[in-house]
């Protein structure tokens, strides 16, 4: 028998501006169903800002609240609807089986090359645009010539799966000549072939900055620098309490932390990539900058996790996950100043969301120019890395051999990258 795809996924926008929409997902469970939904949502630019989980294993009933982000572009509530239905295991029992069964096709991936004068603000124009038309970059090169002219190369995935046709290269280009204005010198969109793997190389990072980056022991000074809450006065602390007693077949998970940007995606990300299936779950409004959770978990095989070790490491990873969830610094690169942006990818090979979005917006608010950009991953003994690395132009107002300058970059980029 199977179910209506208007009622797998339910959207009820907020009365007013202010008032959270809320998104409501009732279908099959699958593992990690959680974490996938609430990277979608988080693409679209929304925070979620409360929210309910429930599941016997094979149906899950999910609430989240959501409002736009400060930075966010206008919300397509039909098109979000579309994405989450996509993500769910089936919209018909029939076909859930079948999907199961076949599993899901890597999206086919396209070149953009984009040819334009160089200014202020340039790089994050052209990403605002993907985003607004769903498109995920997956890599990217940017390159300054000597005259002022700079030329983008893009490697980017269809959310929409729509590429292949004449149509959508044919908007997707316009939106791009449209938001470049007169800048746009061309733009073209095909294939990726043989320019993809010839941009595969990345540039290795030194010691210094890979230690900086990485470590998952940050120094008590690092760690001050690192985790500040939005009002720079207190150093955040996330706790979490392990119980079980309070339910005969799950361990109880009271998590308290600072709130900050996609908090609840980052939760859900860990506790898919540590195995761990969450049966019930809410997550409360932020109170006071700081957010509480409730999460009754199992492992795989349907048990409580016991073992001290186990707990200890897996509150480990979410307190890490929680204090740390990107990782920026600005390093020397030869004459050149570089600024540098981590954060860990899902063992399913997707980055985090929006980064590239976020950062190239901070930029451009601080009247920074890009000189060249790119996107690649570093692999430590523990997991896989993506690194957004960005060579920075010589500006009056921020001088770059200044240290106060290089930390109000870092400042402006982890504020916005943290929602502060």
């Amino acid at each position: 028998m199977g179910i209506p795809c208007d009622d797998v996924v339910l959207i009820q926008q907020g009365n007013k501006p202010g008032d959270p929409s809320v998104i409501t997902v009732n279908c099959p469970d699958k593992a990690g169903l959680g974490c996938d939904l609430c990277r979608i949502v988080v693409d679209f630019g929304l925070s979620i800002t409360k929210g309910d989980f429930c599941t016997d294993g094979n149906w899950c009933y999910i609430v989240l609240w959501t409002v736009p982000q400060p930075s966010a572009l206008r919300v397509d509530w039909e098109s979000l609807k579309t994405r989450l239905q996509a993500a769910c295991p089936s919209c018909l029992m029939s076909f859930y089986f079948d999907q199961q069964s076949s599993g899901s096709q890597p999206l086919t991936l396209y070149m953009l090359k984009v040819f334009c004068a160089d200014r202020k603000g340039l790089l994050h124009d052209v990403t605002k645009a993907l985003c607004q038309l769903e498109l995920t970059i997956q890599r990217v090169k940017v390159m300054t010539t000597p005259d002022d002219k700079v030329l983008n190369l893009f490697f980017i995935t269809d959310n929409v799966d729509l590429l292949h046709t004449k149509q959508r290269r044919e908007d997707t280009c316009e939106r791009l000549s449209v938001a470049l204005e007169e800048d746009c010198i061309s733009c073209e969109l095909q294939l990726a072939g043989p320019e993809y793997e010839s941009q595969q190389g990345f540039s290795s990072l030194s010691e210094a900055v890979a230690e900086e980056l990485f470590s998952s022991e940050l120094s008590n000074k690092k760690a001050c620098s690192q985790t500040l809450s939005p009002n720079m006065k207190k150093i955040k602390t996330a706790t979490i309490m392990v119980d079980n007693f309070m339910s005969p077949a799950h361990t109880l998970l009271q998590i308290q932390c600072v709130d900050q940007k996609n908090l609840v995606y980052d939760i859900l990300r860990t506790a898919k990539d540590c195995n761990i299936q969450i049966a019930y779950g809410r997550i409360s409004p932020s109170l006071d900058g700081r957010r509480n959770m409730d999460l009754f978990i199992q492992k795989t095989d349907g048990k409580k996790i016991v073992d001290p070790d186990n707990q200890t490491a897996l509150c480990s990873r979410l307190k890490e996950e929680m204090l740390h969830p990107l990782r920026v610094t600005i390093a020397n690169r030869g004459p050149d100043t570089e600024l540098l942006v981590a954060n860990p990818a899902e063992l399913s090979g997707k980055g985090r969301p929006r980064v590239f979005y976020d950062v190239t917006f901070a930029l451009k608010m601080l009247g920074i120019c890009v000189f060249s950009a790119e996107i690649g991953r570093h692999s430590t003994s523990d997991r896989e890395w993506e690194v957004y690395r960005f060579l920075l132009d010589e500006s009056r107002e921020f001088p770059l051999a200044s240290s106060r300058a290089r930390s109000e970059i870092i400042d402006r980029v982890r504020r916005t990258l943290m929602g502060w």
